[in-house]
């Protein structure tokens, strides 16, 4: 008898209700193949557009940028970058899987299986720019990795990151995103509302820090 096809519904109960790192890999080594078709067809994903565009705003076009695409998955984000003329990108994500995905593009400089709820195997000041779509959401990121973040963008460099809604308040971002102002860590540059997922109908924060001289 030939195994059940997990559905769509249920990867994303794994992906968000994932309690532990075994959890959430196999969550993701369920849905890797089909995480772009169902995202974008199914649920009309389109922050990854408004991503690329907030960070291209943000470096004024300047496109020679060395960017880190922190929780890429499947290389989305990436991808549209690249369409504004990005070529000096890296990507880093959690799962195996997803970064063999974002691989096949052949759009990224390296790809880093890393867990950013840890320090991040990357040098201070590394990037002009970092870009997080996606991550800081139910059941992943906390807003601990902002410090982590900020370590490796370089002084006067952009972070430009997504925050599901519903979860921005619940999960302590807003807090630990006020708390970096405080301590002149970073300044916020912009922050709006965005649609994250058409067909779903909910929307994330678009959040642009420029990082502060340490």
């Amino acid at each position: 008898m030939s195994e059940r096809k997990i559905t769509e519904t249920e990867i994303l109960n794994q992906v968000y209700n994932a309690t532990d790192h075994e959890a959430l890999m196999r969550a993701y080594r369920d849905w890797a193949d089909r995480y772009e078709s169902d995202l974008l067809r199914r649920f009309g994903y389109v922050a990854h557009i408004t991503t690329a565009k907030a960070l291209h705003e943000a470096l004024q076009g300047s496109t020679r940028a060395r960017v880190l695409d922190a929780g890429c998955g499947t290389g989305l984000v990436g991808d549209e970058l690249t369409k504004l003329g990005y070529r000096h990108i890296n990507a880093l994500d959690y799962s195996p899987d997803m970064l063999a995905q974002a691989e096949r593009k052949q759009i990224y400089g390296t790809q880093t299986q890393a867990d950013m709820k840890q320090r991040l195997p990357t040098d201070d000041d590394a990037y002009d720019a970092v870009v997080c779509t996606g991550t800081f959401t139910y059941g992943h990121v906390t807003g601990d990795a902002f410090n982590e973040l900020v370590r490796i963008t370089r002084s006067g460099g952009m972070i430009v990151f997504t925050i599901r809604e519903g979860a921005y308040e619940e999960y302590g971002y807003r807090r630990r995103m006020l708390e970096l102002e405080t301590a002149d860590a970073w300044e916020l540059v912009s922050f709006y509302d965005t649609p994250y997922q058409l067909e779903e109908g909910n929307t994330c924060k678009m959040c642009t820090y420029r990082v502060l001289p340490q």
